[in-house]
């Protein structure tokens, strides 16, 4: 029951990212309030992490460790996540919550790309359902205008910068513990991003009102630490388990969109995530089937 719920909060703090970035850029450009939140976030990770961990894992990283962890926080914070917060400028909260719940079928698809490993009929048809999914639930918001094809271009590129993000970060043999790495990469990902930022980012259109504050200490407190702390502890108990998760977060999301941003809920979207919720159980029954016989 204690690893039922975990996963649950899980997945309704993973879920609620987007619709607490909707919440934020009403307040802040997305860049800016992209930075803040990796700043933050990476401050309080490695806070935890050197001030409440006390082993010799818990150290700074030697040469090779830095040079990795900038190629991860790159790809996985700077690239992701600052084209994902702006993306949400020009998508619907429930489609940018929809989309993150792929990014497992892609891991799968760039994995055999970059490490040779030949993608199984299965994980090739669910990532075709899923698609379709995306693309039916995305429909009625492109014609209401809240949803454009710049959003899901942008939406898409982070989507396959993450999926690059964790193939990469499976083929390290990383040494440090997985908190201190994620504090590092979202910290080197805040530096490589704040060039662009302060390019861009128009720091006068700020507005320090609610809006803001609540999602910079969500996104950075309850998404960034908690809700990473929470897979983090799924994923050392089973790793199969723990993707059963993901499949909860385009239903949180919707149920968010819903909530808080009034978004539709419609036929198109209960299809489309019924279908991309089909095609992450396709793509992952085999390894399910393994882990329930064992």
């Amino acid at each position: 029951m204690k690893n039922f719920l975990i996963g649950v909060l899980f997945a309704m703090l993973w879920a609620s990212a987007s619709v607490a970035t909707k919440f934020g850029i009403l307040s802040a450009p997305p860049l800016v309030l992209a930075n803040i939140r990796f700043f933050l976030a990476g401050i309080l990770l490695l806070g935890y992490g050197y001030s409440f961990k006390k082993n010799a894992s818990y150290r700074m990283p030697n040469r090779m460790e830095w040079k990795h962890l900038a190629i991860f926080g790159a790809l996985n914070t700077t690239i992701y996540l600052g084209l994902y917060v702006y993306a949400m400028k020009f998508t619907a909260a429930g489609i940018g919550s929809l989309a993150t719940s792929t990014n497992p079928l892609l891991i799968v698809l760039f994995s055999s790309l970059v490490m040779g490993r030949r993608a199984e009929k299965d994980e090739i048809l669910s990532i075709f359902i899923s698609m379709i999914g995306i693309g039916i639930a995305t429909y009625p918001l492109l014609k209401d205008s809240s949803t454009s094809f710049l959003g899901l271009l942008l939406l898409a590129l982070s989507m396959i910068s993450v999926s690059f993000a964790s193939v990469y970060y499976a083929s390290v043999k990383w040494q440090l513990p997985n908190i201190l790495i994620n504090g590092w990469q979202v910290i080197i990902g805040g530096v490589l991003l704040l060039p662009i930022t302060l390019l861009f980012g128009d720091f006068s259109s700020i507005i320090f009102d609610k809006h803001f504050i609540f999602a910079i200490l969500w996104l950075s407190i309850a998404v960034s630490v908690i809700g990473l702390i929470c897979w983090f502890y799924l994923l050392k108990i089973d790793t199969v388990r723990a993707s059963l998760y993901l499949f909860l977060c385009p239903l949180f999301g919707f149920i968010y969109a819903w909530w808080l941003m009034d978004e539709p809920i419609t036929v198109y979207t209960i299809i489309g995530t019924f279908l991309v919720v089909f095609g992450l159980f396709l793509g992952q029954r085999k390894k399910f089937r393994k882990a329930v016989s064992v």
